[in-house]
């Protein structure tokens, strides 16, 4: 049960029976569609390493602080609501926005340059 409630989650009902009742293959482009996937890349040499590192970057150059707040406020989002830790959240947004990497990045952009995030 927890499996299947987690793909139908996913996709929905009708893609999680088309899934099981067809039991076919389906393309990276069906399954972008579907949202089993974020992305799909051509298949050229180099080209997935190139994005892996250019992604990894990405996320690394961020602010420290609100990358942990997202990646801890999204898993409450998916627990039982009765299990959710809604004062952790406010504490995580609180303390983003209280953040000197809140004011950098307010700054950065009246500036027009990249911000420099310290995690501070």
């Amino acid at each position: 049960y927890d499996g299947l409630k987690k793909l139908v989650d996913l996709v929905g009902p009708s893609y999680a029976k088309e899934i099981f009742y067809t039991a076919r293959q389906f393309t990276a482009a069906e399954a972008q569609m579907m949202g089993l996937v974020n992305r799909v890349l051509p298949d050229a040499e180099g080209e997935l390493e190139k994005y892996v590192k250019d992604y990894a970057d990405t996320i690394a150059n961020n602010a420290p602080i609100t990358v942990d707040s997202i990646k801890f406020i999204v898993g409450q989002v998916l627990k039982d609501p009765d299990k959710r830790d809604l004062k952790g959240c406010e504490e995580w947004v609180s303390r983003a926005f209280a953040s000197e990497d809140y004011k950098e990045g307010r700054k950065a952009f009246m500036e027009k340059r990249k911000p420099q995030f310290t995690g501070k």
